[in-house]
């Protein structure tokens, strides 16, 4: 039986309309960590200034008003997997005042499940993701016939 150390990686860009942040997103990401749900490789923040210009703030560079929902992880945070052609790829396309976040995470959750499957013989031969708010449509939609 052959088992994994390693989930799959997911990765995942979340578009804001401005450059501020109210501070829960760091917390709920923190607690995903502390959980083993998710270890994260990388985060970058990318943003466009008003002025048009791109800018980009790393993992390893997170100020002190996001630094709190991560201190206590130990190096539990990866980084440097992302870099400034990412930047230039996700700036480009931004609005002028608006910001993307590009997460890199690994599903532990998964591993046991991916080892119970390749236990018995099974593997991977295809995935899909349907976004979160396709899911909610969908179910209202069910609702609604019933």
């Amino acid at each position: 039986m052959e088992t994994t150390q390693a989930g799959p990686l997911d990765i995942v860009l979340l578009r804001f309309p401005t450059t501020q942040f109210n501070g829960q997103i760091g917390p709920a990401l923190r607690d995903l960590v502390i959980s083993n749900t998710v270890r994260v490789i990388d985060v970058l923040f990318v943003y466009r200034d008003l002025d048009g210009s791109v800018g980009s703030i790393e993992l390893a560079d997170l100020n002190k008003e996001l630094e709190p929902a991560f201190i206590d992880l130990h190096g539990q945070l990866g980084g440097g997997l992302l870099d400034a052609e990412d930047v230039d790829e996700v700036g480009g396309g931004l609005d002028p005042g608006s910001s993307v976040v590009v997460l890199v995470f690994e599903n532990l959750w998964a591993v046991p499940f991916i080892n119970a499957v390749r236990s018995v013989g099974g593997e991977l031969i295809d995935q899909a993701r349907v976004p979160a708010d396709l899911v909610a449509a969908a179910r209202l939609g069910l609702r609604s016939d019933s």
